[in-house]
């Protein structure tokens, strides 16, 4: 069996674990400091904070933006769970707009057509490391004062127009699950140029804590550990070899495989989170990927406006049609070229 995902995970992480361990120092410490200051360094902002997810991240980024109950927060239609919940979480409202079908990312000119003056940010995602298109997004929201919440959580070291994704926005939200780019096992980070938001987040994360024992705010417990952040900081180092192995493998499929290949926007690096691709026979195509070993995955296979938790009766024509129709193939560095030959071969044997 080919998997869809493979994390990663050598001998430098192990001992970069087994050193926390013995240092008796599990929680938060200064390897998540270290870590954090090597993801702003990279990003190139001013600020980087870590969280014991990704969602956690988007949460407190939410929190620390003052988004509340009463405000309107536009965002995809089209994206996991979570990047629609954390709205809900601060009791404000997710207004839904339709996708670009080529790139699967948020259409900049339906989300003006649904800004009000309840609206009050803009949460992009830049959906299987493809970035969105920012220069349009960002002169929407300077036009109307909104403000720009990267979702990057699929997109770590893809880049716009020669700029790091999660550092274009007023915030940049990334995960670190296993299954990622990069990973922790769970983790997120918060990246931003704004102190006010960043100390809140901190605060956030934390119990609302900025002095121990002394509750300023409300917060949680979204810290990340000096283990996950042990494995972070390996892992960091080698995000630029995954990549380019990503990158690697999704061009070997571009060059051979018979269906249609990801549109890749100008001006952009596609890090190839997910390969993705679609195929109308869809059921038909995956049972035929089951029968010779191939992992595969949908992602996503419901739009969020149809997520019974929302309510919501928007319809967004492009994301009802993705959702039955993309399939993702496995691209993750651990395939080996022989690996790669035979999802070629697989899938170019299917008749549909």
């Amino acid at each position: 069996m080919i998997p869809i995902s493979k994390p990663e995970i050598g001998k430098d992480e192990i001992e970069a674990v087994k050193a926390v361990l013995e240092s008796g120092m599990l929680a938060q410490g200064a390897l998540v400091e270290e870590f954090e200051d090597r993801f702003a360094s990279l990003l190139g902002v001013e600020y980087a904070i870590a969280t014991n997810s990704g969602t956690a991240a988007l949460h407190t980024a939410l929190a620390s933006a003052g988004i509340k109950s009463g405000d309107d927060v536009i965002t995809t239609a089209f994206s996991f769970f979570a990047t629609a919940s954390c709205v809900l979480m601060q009791g404000a409202r997710p207004v839904f707009v339709d996708i670009d079908p080529r790139t699967y990312n948020i259409n900049p000119e339906k989300v003006e057509r649904e800004i009000s003056e309840r609206t009050k940010a803009i949460i992009p995602v830049h959906l299987y490391g493809q970035p969105c298109d920012m220069k349009e997004l960002m002169e929407i929201a300077e036009e109307h004062q909104l403000l720009v919440i990267e979702d990057a959580a699929q997109a770590h070291g893809a880049m716009y127009r020669g700029r790091m994704v999660g550092s274009i926005g007023d915030i940049g939200v990334f995960s670190f699950y296993s299954t990622k780019n990069i990973v922790t096992g769970e983790g997120g980070m918060i990246t931003t140029n704004d102190e006010k938001i960043a100390e809140k987040a901190r605060m956030i994360r934390n119990h609302g804590q900025k002095e121990r024992y002394i509750h300023e705010c409300l917060g949680y417990n979204y810290r990340m550990t000096n283990i996950a952040a042990a494995i972070g900081l390996v892992q960091l180092q080698k995000l630029e070899e995954f990549n380019a192995r990503r990158i690697s493998n999704a061009r070997y499929y571009n060059e051979r495989l018979n269906l249609s290949s990801p549109y890749v926007a100008p001006g952009v690096r596609h890090v190839f989170h997910q390969y993705t691709i679609r195929v109308k026979a869809r059921e038909k195509f995956l049972q035929h990927l089951d029968d010779h070993g191939i992992g595969y995955g949908i992602y996503y296979p419901m739009p969020l406006p149809r997520q019974p938790v929302f309510h919501s009766d928007t319809y967004c024509p492009e994301a009802e049609i993705a959702s039955a129709e993309v399939v993702s193939l496995p691209v993750h560095p651990a395939l080996s070229r022989d690996d790669i030959k035979r999802v070629v071969e697989v899938v170019n044997q299917y008749e549909g």
